[in-house]
This record gives structure tokens, C-alpha cells and sequence, in this order.
């Protein structure tokens, strides 16, 4: 894992304010130097889920008892939990939440020294032109203007960030569906939107300013140029792994279809089941996975 600043290399101890944690607490390598792969997902109860399913099919031994615990405890922004060798933590909504979570777990897994680590965002989005309850794996990540790289002001002047995925891990995503499954797994861009309303779009927020006809041809724009959902993360998340030397991969479940309706109007059970669609996806591929490392 890199991290590309020269002045952490100067510090005798580092405070990840957001995450309640610091070097200097007692066993710290210990419990991230083995960690293999890291899961993001948006909520503190997706988090929880996505850590509970791993406890019971991952064949990991743990004392009779065991129970998750948060290792944030420390703070009230963020959860973690740790399974073996996968962490989960949940990273909020939208870039800026997912930039503070990114750049402090990037450097837990650089000062502890964790190598050959993959990182997944697991979530849920808007989709276009596709079925709701379809998951996509992002082949290229994009912002509102449909370019591949985020562009952030830094120092006053707008810096562009290229952004990239891992072209072999999600290959072995994509085969990790099941004839059971009665849900597609297919590959496509991903607009990561500022926003959630006009940014993405949408007509149902408190302010808009276009008309029925442009929203759909902006969205005609979107699909015609390979995008197919809509989220708020993936760019700061394919950025910053891509700078981290960490492979990366977006998995997200659609629960809508854009162009038919701006709105999310299927039942809370519906959607409950929709959201743990990536996670099945992202557990046979780590499973699959730690079978050929033992």
C-alpha cells in the first residue's frame, strides 16, 4: 500500500480523527497487518450485515461467544468491523465523506504494513436502461460531465485526478454469479453525481431547473456512452485506491431505472434483499479467493 506524501514518512505517530484510532494504540499492527481485502458500503447497518454474513460463510474459527465488535467505538461518524482478514467499514454519503474514510484507511493499511490488499465499495444506486435489482460492476468511473477522472480545487487551482478499477478483479467478479440467482451481474460505466437530486438528474428535489425532455436526453447522453447506474462514491474511491497501488472494485445493486422514474417506490423488504445482492457477489469472490491461498 503507497501513500504519495513524504511527510507522513517524518511522523512519529498519526491520529485518524474520524475514525477514533491512532498508531500509538496498543496493538495496532497486530490487528490490521493481516488484513487481504476491505469492504466500504454507505451505512453503519449495511456495514453490520455485510461483517455478520462474513462471520457465518467464511470459514474463519472464532471463540464460542464471539460477537462483532466496533473498533471505532471511539467515534460516532464511522463503524468497522474485522473478520479474519476482512475489514468493513461504512463511509457515509457522497465524495467527501468517502474521501475522509479513504485517506484514513489507506494510511491504517500503510503504517501497518498490510500488502496485497483489495478494496470493494458495495452499494446501492440509480440505474439506466437496466432492470431495477440488476448488480453492476464498474468498468470506468465518471463524473456529471461523463469524464474519468475527479477534479478537486487544491491550493486554488483545480487539480485532475485520473481514476481507475481493477480490470482483472472484476473479471473474476463477473463470473461470481450463480444459476440460482435471479439477478443479473453486468459490467458498465458509473456517473458518480456530486448530488443526489439535480446533480443525478432528478426532478423530485427542492429545486429544478430543467424540464422532463432534457433530463431525458442527458440520461439517452449517459446510456448512449456506456453508463449504466448512477452513485455518489465511485470516483474518490477509484481514485484514491488507484494512487494507493490497492486493487479496487464498485459492485452495486440498481433499484430503480432512471429513465422510467425518479423515485424508489418497491417495499423495505424488497430493498433490503436488493442490498445484500453485491454482498453475495463480493463474498463468493473472497471466499473463492482465500481457497486458493490456504
Amino acid at each position: 500500500v503507497q501513500v504519495r506524501n513524504d511527510f507522513l514518512r517524518d511522523q512519529k505517530a498519526d491520529t485518524f480523527h474520524h475514525l477514533g484510532l491512532s498508531t500509538k494504540m496498543k496493538h495496532f499492527n497486530e490487528t490490521f497487518s493481516d488484513l487481504k481485502y476491505v469492504c466500504f458500503s454507505g451505512s453503519q447497518g449495511r456495514v453490520y450485515n455485510m461483517a455478520d454474513r462474513l462471520l457465518n460463510e467464511l470459514n474463519i474459527s472464532k471463540p464460542i461467544g464471539f460477537q462483532l465488535a466496533n473498533i471505532c467505538k471511539n467515534t460516532d461518524r464511522y463503524v468497522m468491523y474485522k473478520v479474519g482478514p476482512v475489514l468493513c467499514v461504512n463511509h457515509g454519503i457522497g465524495i467527501s465523506s468517502s474521501s475522509v474514510v479513504l485517506n484514513e484507511i489507506i494510511k491504517v493499511l500503510y503504517y501497518s504494513n498490510a500488502t496485497d490488499v483489495s478494496m470493494f465499495r458495495i452499494g446501492t444506486s440509480g440505474g439506466i436502461g437496466i432492470s431495477a435489482g440488476t448488480v453492476v460492476i464498474t468498468s470506468v468511473a465518471v463524473d456529471g460531465l461523463l469524464r474519468p477522472f475527479l477534479e478537486v480545487p487544491i491550493l486554488g487551482e483545480l487539480v485532475k485526478i485520473p481514476s481507475s478499477l481493477s480490470v482483472s478483479q472484476n473479471e473474476k467478479l463477473l463470473k461470481c454469479g450463480d444459476p440460482s440467482d435471479d439477478f443479473q451481474i453486468i459490467p458498465g460505466k458509473t456517473m458518480c453525481s456530486w448530488d443526489f437530486y439535480e446533480g443525478q438528474a432528478r426532478l423530485d428535489g427542492a429545486r429544478c431547473e430543467f424540464n422532463m425532455e432534457k433530463k431525458q436526453a442527458f440520461l439517452k447522453k449517459a446510456y448512449d456512452d456506456g453508463v449504466r447506474n448512477v452513485e455518489m462514491e465511485s470516483l474518490t474511491f477509484a481514485t484514491m485506491c488507484c494512487q494507493a497501488g490497492i486493487s479496487a472494485s464498485v459492485i452495486c445493486v440498481t433499484l430503480l431505472n432512471r429513465f422510467e422514474t425518479d423515485q424508489i417506490t418497491v417495499s423495505e423488504d424488497c430493498l433490503r434483499e436488493w442490498a445484500h445482492r453485491p454482498m453475495t457477489v463480493v463474498i463468493r469472490h473472497i471466499r473463492s479467493q482465500l481457497c486458493k491461498r490456504e
